[in-house]
C-alpha cells in the first residue's frame, strides 16, 4: 500500500504532547488499513488498546468511529477523557482557562523539584541537577495545578484543564521530548512564558468509552461488536546480552503522571523520577527479556495471549524489529490466530514508508535494519 495525497488529506488533525513512539506520521496508514477492514462504515467500533498520547484514538473518533480507548497511564486517561468525552463547545472552556492564566505564580512542590534558574545558562537550580523547566513556569504550574483541585469541576472539565496545562508545559520544556533526562543548557523555548490555551476539542456525537486498565483487563470488558483493534504494545530489547531498556514509558513520562495525579510522590535519581517507575516495578510483560516455562520468550507469549483474547474481527498490530519477538515467531503467532491481509513496513534508516511486503517476504527481509511493521490481520472467529 502506498500513501497518497488523498490519504494525507483525509487524516484529521490531532493534538498531543511530544511522545516517543507517537503514531502521528503513521495515522494515514492506520486509517487506510482500518478503512480496508471496515469499508466506509462510520459506525464501526474500534479499540485502541495502548493509546499513549491518544493521537490514534483522536483520529478514529474524528473519522466517525465509536472508540474504546485504553491505556494504563494516567495521562492517557486524561487526554482521552478531554478529547473523546467532550460534549461542549470548545470555547465554553475559555473563562476557566483565562482564570487559570490569571493566577499569581507561587513556589510549590513542582518548583522545588523541577524548576531551574533561567538566569543561568546551565539548566539547574544550584544543586547540580538539570531541570526540565525554568522556575518562572514551574511557579505557574504550582499555582494552576493547586487551583484545578480546588475548583468544583466535573470529570471532563477537569481533564480539559489538566490537558491544557500539560500542552502548555510541553511548549516550554527543556528536554528532548521525554523526562528521563534533561538538556544541559536551556532550550530556546524554555524562556517563553507558559500560557494555557483551550485544547483543540470538538463536540463528540458518539458515545466513546475511556478505560485506564491493564490491557488484559481491558479486553475482557470489550463488547462483541468491535470491528478493529489497534494494538501497539511496548517493545523490549531483542539483545540477548542485556535486559530491555531501562527507560520505559512509565519513566519517560513520569512527570505527566505526577501532574495528573498531583500526589507529590516519593522520587529518586537525577531526573527525580517517581519511585513507582523504577525498573523493578514498572516493567511491562511485553518488555520482558526472559523466557517462560514453555521455553518461549515471555513477551511473545504475551502478544499471543493478547491476540487470542482480543474480541475483534480485525487486528492492526504495530511492532518493531527491535522488539523481543523475532519476525519468524511473530509471523507464526499471527497466522495461528488469523489471516494476514496486508503489512506496511517503515524503514527508520530511510525514514520513509517502504513498499508493502507480503508474508512470503517480510519475515526473510526484516533481519536487516530497524523497521516498524503495521500488520492488518483478519482474526479467526470462534
Amino acid at each position: 500500500m502506498t500513501k497518497t495525497k488523498a490519504d494525507e488529506a483525509d487524516t484529521p488533525e490531532t493534538q498531543a504532547i511530544k511522545y516517543t513512539g507517537s503514531k502521528l506520521k503513521l495515522l494515514p496508514y492506520i486509517l487506510s488499513l482500518s478503512k480496508k477492514a471496515s469499508g466506509d462504515s462510520k459506525n464501526a467500533a474500534v479499540f485502541d488498546g495502548f493509546s499513549g498520547s491518544t493521537r490514534v484514538s483522536q483520529a478514529y473518533a474524528k473519522t466517525g468511529h465509536r472508540v474504546y480507548a485504553n491505556d494504563i497511564a494516567p495521562y492517557a486517561k486524561i487526554f482521552n477523557t478531554a478529547f473523546l468525552m467532550n460534549k461542549k463547545e470548545p470555547q465554553s472552556y475559555q473563562p476557566l482557562i483565562d482564570h487559570l492564566n490569571s493566577l499569581e505564580p507561587r513556589d510549590g512542590w513542582f518548583t522545588g523539584h523541577y524548576g531551574g534558574d533561567g538566569d543561568c545558562k546551565i539548566s539547574n537550580n544550584g544543586d547540580g541537577l538539570k531541570k526540565p523547566w525554568q522556575k518562572k513556569n514551574t511557579r505557574r504550574l504550582d499555582a494552576v495545578r493547586e487551583e484545578i483541585d480546588k475548583l468544583a469541576l466535573d470529570e471532563v472539565t477537569k481533564a480539559v484543564a489538566i490537558t491544557s496545562l500539560m500542552l502548555a508545559l510541553d511548549r516550554v520544556d527543556s528536554t528532548l521530548g521525554h523526562y528521563a533526562s534533561y538538556l544541559n543548557e536551556w532550550s530556546p523555548r524554555s524562556y517563553n512564558d507558559m500560557k494555557l490555551q483551550v485544547p483543540d476539542l470538538w463536540i463528540n456525537e458518539k458515545e466513546h468509552v475511556v478505560m485506564n486498565l491493564d490491557i488484559f483487563q481491558a479486553v475482557e470488558k470489550l463488547p462483541n461488536d468491535i470491528i478493529i483493534a489497534y494494538l501497539d504494545p511496548p517493545y523490549g530489547s531483542n539483545n540477548e546480552k542485556m535486559p530491555p531498556s531501562r527507560v520505559r514509558y512509565a519513566s519517560y513520562y513520569h512527570i505527566w503522571t505526577t501532574i495528573c495525579l498531583n500526589d507529590k510522590p516519593e522520587i529518586f535519581g537525577k531526573a527525580k523520577r517517581r519511585a513507582d517507575t523504577s525498573d523493578i516495578t514498572a516493567c511491562s510483560v511485553f518488555e520482558e527479556f526472559r523466557k517462560g516455562e514453555t521455553g518461549k520468550f515471555i513477551a511473545i507469549e504475551a502478544i499471543e495471549k493478547l491476540i487470542r483474547q482480543t474480541p475483534a474481527h480485525y487486528i492492526i498490530l504495530s511492532y518493531s524489529s527491535g522488539g523481543r519477538a523475532t519476525a519468524r515467531e511473530l509471523n507464526e503467532v499471527l497466522n495461528d490466530y488469523g489471516r494476514i491481509i496486508e503489512i506496511e513496513t517503515i524503514s527508520y534508516r530511510k525514514n520513509a514508508m517502504s513498499a508493502m511486503k507480503r508474508t512470503s517476504n517480510w519475515a526473510k527481509e526484516s533481519g536487516e535494519g530497524n523497521f516498524e511493521y503495521l500488520f492488518l490481520m483478519e482474526k479467526k472467529q470462534p
